[in-house]
């Protein structure tokens, strides 16, 4: 006998692929992630509850007929779908299409985290960001003796030179 899909059986399910996280996101949004990219959705605080997912543009147009299953707000540009009750789709098509997602969003990775990943490399932390400055254009830039001044401390400069005539 198939399992029921309610919110726990997916929450299981969707933990059992590597390198998943769960957290409670935007009030009670349970969003599943691989290395802090979102791949499934449930909507805690709707009734029913829903659930949201990428897909490929094709399963996106064909998921999109059927009825109870619309475009995400805000993802669909990113081929999301909602399904607007959990059992819009049979359980078997819906572990599928989680499934998918989690491939999708996998594959998008950069080579190098993958590999990262895989080897235990990232000891399940995200990478921090790294910030690189942005240089100063020419055209906003003012050079002095003492390097590079942006535009703004020219202008305040060449304001208190005005004050004084």
């Amino acid at each position: 006998m198939e399992e029921t899909v309610d919110i726990e059986a997916i929450r299981k399910y969707c933990l059992q692929f590597p390198h998943t996280t769960e957290i409670v996101q935007w009030g009670a949004d349970l969003c599943f992630k691989v290395d802090g990219k979102l791949f499934v959705v449930a909507a805690m605080e709707m009734v029913p509850q829903r659930i949201s997912f990428k897909c490929t543009p094709e399963s996106f147009a064909e998921l999109c007929e059927r009825p109870e299953i619309i475009p995400a707000p805000y993802m669909a540009r990113a081929q999301w779908v909602s399904l607007e009750r959990l059992n819009a789709l049979p359980d078997a098509e819906l572990r599928e299409m989680i499934s998918e997602s989690y491939r999708l969003v996998w594959e998008r990775l950069p080579m190098k985290r993958r590999v990262e990943l895989e080897s235990g490399a990232a000891a399940g932390a995200k990478r921090p960001a790294v910030r690189r400055p942005k240089p100063a254009s020419r055209k906003s830039a003012v050079k002095t003796k003492s390097g590079v001044k942006t535009k703004s401390a020219a202008k305040t400069k060449s304001t208190k030179a005005g004050r004084r005539r």
